[in-house]
């Protein structure tokens, strides 16, 4: 069962989302207060989040900002 999300999260959208079709086929994250992120689905947000640790979503970052996932 996945970790609870704490209600009151303030979810942040992409700004690279607004051309996708109004925004609709992106995901959405919150910065939990102990550091983890949470990441959802914005086209159906009654679905669980996923949520990582400070440290997984650091190294996430880090990859894509080193063109880790860039495709081609």
């Amino acid at each position: 069962m996945p970790a609870p999300v704490p209600p009151g999260l303030e979810w942040r959208k992409s700004s690279f989302s607004q051309g996708n079709g109004g925004g609709d086929g992106c995901v959405e994250v919150a910065f939990h207060p102990d550091g983890g992120v949470a990441v959802r689905d914005t086209k159906d947000r009654s679905l669980a989040p996923h949520r990582y640790t400070a440290a997984e979503w650091d190294a996430f970052v880090a990859g894509v900002r080193a063109g880790e996932f860039d495709h081609g």
